[in-house]
């Protein structure tokens, strides 16, 4: 378990971290997202003992990082995942680490086996791809066998059997009751991966809350899509107070205003014959987009602010 509790960073004049306060619980997959300069990076650094907190407390399995006296065996982290001596071996970086640790090597091969880098594990690791160093940096979290796993950007660069990976392995960590912290900009790859957000704007938490939560709540008024071969007989049932109803198609209808059950009973009441009745959901990205609009901080000219308009700080 991760904890953050009231945690304030300043750099001089600049205010990195703003109050945070969050918990990231084992046994799932939790996804860390936020703007460019939304202080993502500096609270994974304060985890991880590299940078201390302003004020408030962080804290892992109820200790402070620098409290290990194994941190390999407690967190596995990668934040820079090229981070390593170019000059030596994918088998021999993961080695030296191991040795630090009283790791034999075993453990190494195992998790180069682990993330597929067995026929290139005695190579140099400055002549790696980048999603070779991905892997190595994935692996070099993993050596200790670590109860809490914390990645940054783990998907950067992978083909899409190693996005697959990726997202399998992530799981199946989480399935063995383990903390997963990842941060990312891979919208769609989050929504298929995590299971839980926290989401980070200008330093200050704008949600702590499920995926499910934040794509319903942005689907809240979203549009239903009917198709029926009667859909002029339909539209005049549909007609009241709050409704609107849009065509672009002639049997296709865009529907709003009123939920898909209630559609489907007033068709039925109508005799109207339904060939299609389908909400229409918000993805996480446009979920996403709507909750950090206002805490952007680089933006570009022709990307307008959107409505941070969800109200989801749980």
């Amino acid at each position: 378990m991760i904890t953050v509790d009231h945690v304030t960073k300043r750099y001089g004049e600049q205010l990195a971290v703003d109050d945070l306060t969050f918990t990231v619980q084992p046994g799932i997959v939790t996804g860390f997202l936020g703007p460019n300069g939304a202080g993502k990076s500096t609270t994974m650094r304060m985890i991880l003992g590299l940078d201390r907190p302003t004020s408030g407390t962080v804290q892992v399995n109820g200790r402070c990082y620098r409290d290990f006296d194994a941190p390999l065996h407690e967190i596995g982290a990668m934040l820079e995942a090229r981070a390593v001596h170019t000059g030596r071996s994918a088998y021999h970086h993961l080695l030296a680490m191991a040795q630090t640790h009283g790791i034999g090597a075993p453990r190494v091969n195992e998790v180069i086996d682990m993330v597929g880098l067995q026929k290139v594990a005695r190579k140099r690791a400055g002549g790696f791809s980048l999603g070779m160093g991905q892997r190595l940096g994935i692996a070099s979290a993993l050596l200790g066998d670590p109860q809490t796993v914390i990645l940054d950007e783990p998907a950067n660069g992978l083909d899409p059997e190693g996005i697959k990976w990726i997202r399998e392995l992530l799981r199946r960590l989480a399935d063995e009751g383990k903390t997963v912290f990842l941060s990312s900009h891979l919208m769609s790859e989050m929504a298929l991966t995590a299971e839980h957000l926290v989401i980070v704007g200008r330093g200050r938490l704008i949600a702590d809350t499920t995926v499910d939560e934040v794509v319903s709540q942005a689907s809240a008024d979203s549009a239903v899509l009917v198709r029926s071969p009667q859909a002029a007989a339909l539209r005049a049932a549909l007609a009241g107070p709050g409704v609107s109803v849009r065509s672009e198609e002639a049997e296709v209808l865009e529907v709003r205003g009123l939920a898909a059950e209630r559609i489907g009973e007033l068709a039925a009441a109508a005799h109207i014959v339904l060939h299609e009745l389908t909400p229409q959901r918000a993805s996480l990205e446009e979920a996403y987009m709507r909750l950090t609009g206002d805490a952007v901080e680089y933006r570009t000219a022709s990307a307008p602010a959107a409505a941070a308009d969800l109200e989801l700080v749980a």
